[in-house]
C-alpha cells in the first residue's frame, strides 16, 4: 500500500510540474488526471501530430500508453504513426522509474522533423487520391455517385432527405394538386349561374 502511495505523490508532483511548465501553451492539453497531449508542427497542416500519453497506476515504473490514435492524426501514414510511437517508446525506457511525461514532449520536439519526414505533403495526397479515384471510374460507377453525396453540405443534405421518405424515393402525392384550392382560385367552370 506504501508503494502505491508513493507511486501517486510523484504522479501529482509531475502533474504540477506540467501544468506550470505548459501554462499558456497552446500546443499542451491535459485530457484527465492521467492523459496528455501535445501537438507538434503547424496546426492543421499535413506535417503536424498530436501525441497523447497515458499513465498507468504503476507509472512511472511502467511505461506510459503512448498514442497516435486521436482524430487529429487521421491525415497521418501509418508508417509515421508507428515511426513516431517506436522511437517514443525507445526514449522513454531509459526513464523508467522516474517522471518522464516532459522529457517525452521534448525529445519528440527535437527529433519533429526527422520523425514527420516520411509524412507526405497534402498536395501529393490530394493527387494520389485523384488517380486513385480515375483508376476505379470504370470499375465502380456506384463509389463515384457515394463521393458525390458525400460532398453535400448538412443542410443540403437535410433538404434532400426532407423530401423523400428516407429510402430515397418521393412520398406518394407529392405533385398531386389540391383540388379544392385549385378551384377556388379559379372560380366555377361554367362562368354564369343567373339561369
Amino acid at each position: 500500500m506504501r508503494y502505491n502511495m508513493a507511486q501517486e505523490e510523484i504522479q501529482e508532483e509531475e502533474r504540477e510540474v506540467l501544468s506550470s511548465i505548459y501554462e499558456g501553451d497552446e500546443s499542451f492539453k491535459q485530457i484527465d488526471d492521467k492523459t496528455y497531449q501535445y501537438k507538434y508542427g503547424e496546426s492543421d497542416t499535413a506535417k503536424s501530430f498530436l501525441l497523447e500519453i497515458k499513465w498507468s497506476e504503476k507509472y512511472p515504473n511502467e511505461l506510459p500508453s503512448i498514442s497516435m490514435d486521436t482524430f487529429y492524426n487521421k491525415h497521418v501514414i501509418p508508417s509515421v504513426k508507428k515511426q513516431v510511437v517506436d522511437a517514443v517508446k525507445s526514449e522513454a525506457e531509459q526513464y523508467l522509474g522516474m517522471s518522464m511525461t516532459y522529457s517525452i514532449f521534448e525529445f519528440v520536439k527535437e527529433k519533429f522533423e526527422e520523425l514527420i519526414e516520411l509524412q507526405p505533403d497534402a498536395v501529393e495526397r490530394i493527387e494520389d487520391e485523384k488517380i486513385l479515384s480515375t483508376t476505379n471510374q470504370g470499375n465502380e460507377d456506384d463509389s463515384s455517385k457515394k463521393e458525390k453525396k458525400e460532398q453535400l453540405t448538412k443542410a443540403q443534405k437535410r433538404r434532400q432527405w426532407n423530401r423523400t421518405d428516407g429510402k430515397g424515393e418521393k412520398p406518394r402525392g407529392w405533385n398531386w394538386v389540391d383540388i379544392v384550392k385549385h378551384l377556388s382560385q379559379t372560380g366555377p367552370a361554367n362562368g354564369n349561374h343567373d339561369n
